[in-house]
């Protein structure tokens, strides 16, 4: 059976560019020293397979022959996804299970807006249940994003757990970089509140953010590098000035992760 519920399916032509981008250029090599054409699945991938079909051609130009595999919940969505099967493009009906044929496991999962939905208390459990899914090496990618893919917030998790949390933005249309806020993933969406880290980082980045407002004249993007150069003197940063070019910045989990354990709501 089938496990997990239904997102709404909305979705957009490259809405998942940015978290693609991403993928492609840190995850490229493990995919790239795959002895057999790697095998990718973007879990829930809604109304439309646009965001399968993109990840397929993205990661075919890292490592050619990688395969994708589309995992909806919702058997009508399945069906509509049959005329875009190809070689390497398929599309199955399943959850957090991942029924891929013959249980094969993944070297990427990327799950993009799908545990939004879902209480909070529910995430450490998926996420555990998709990185036992995991290739040795593998990556999972969950995170949420607007609807056109302007601002996201994802994490990547390794079989071990949370690695790492990255926030994206198209800089030009950013205002300060708290309203990433609104995109931030399940697991921490709840915990933008004073006395938990990431309300801490993100105080701390719009603070930044404000210092670095003499470089504006210059574009948002020399801005957006001067702040997180700022930023990186107190939070421990994953990533350097070339990912900061492009409107990213990632922070290694523990320096975000909730202080508590989340709680079942009443």
């Amino acid at each position: 059976m089938a496990e997990g519920t239904a997102t709404r399916g909305t979705t957009n032509p490259n809405r998942l560019r940015r978290m693609d981008r991403w993928i492609a250029d840190l995850h490229g090599p493990a995919l790239r020293r795959a002895s057999g054409p790697p095998l990718a699945v973007d879990l829930g991938y809604g109304a439309a397979p646009w965001t399968a079909v993109e990840l397929w051609h993205r990661l075919a130009r890292v490592r050619p022959g990688t395969r994708v595999a589309g995992v909806e919940i919702d058997p009508e969505r399945v069906a509509a996804a049959a005329g875009y099967r190809r070689p390497g493009l398929d599309f199955v009906r399943g959850g957090f299970e991942l029924p891929l044929p013959g249980g094969e496991r993944p070297l990427l999962i990327r799950a993009a807006n799908v545990l939004r939905q879902y209480p909070e208390h529910e995430v450490n459990g998926a996420w555990a249940r998709l990185c036992a899914r995991l290739a040795p090496g593998g990556l999972l990618v969950e995170g949420t994003c607007d609807e056109v893919g302007r601002r996201h917030v994802w994490v990547a998790l390794g079989p071990e757990g949370p690695r790492t949390v990255t926030f994206a933005a198209r800089l030009a249309d950013l205002g300060t970089p708290s309203e990433l806020a609104e995109r931030l993933p399940k697991a921490l969406i709840h915990r933008n509140v004073p006395g938990e880290p990431v309300h801490a980082f993100l105080r701390d980045f719009d603070r930044a953010w404000a210092a670095a407002a003499p470089y504006g004249p210059l574009g948002a993007r020399q801005r957006w590098v001067r702040a997180v150069t700022s930023l990186s003197g107190g939070w421990p940063l994953a990533d350097g000035p070339r990912r900061w070019r492009q409107g990213e910045v990632t922070v290694r989990w523990p320096a975000l992760a909730p202080r508590q354990a989340p709680r079942p709501r009443p």
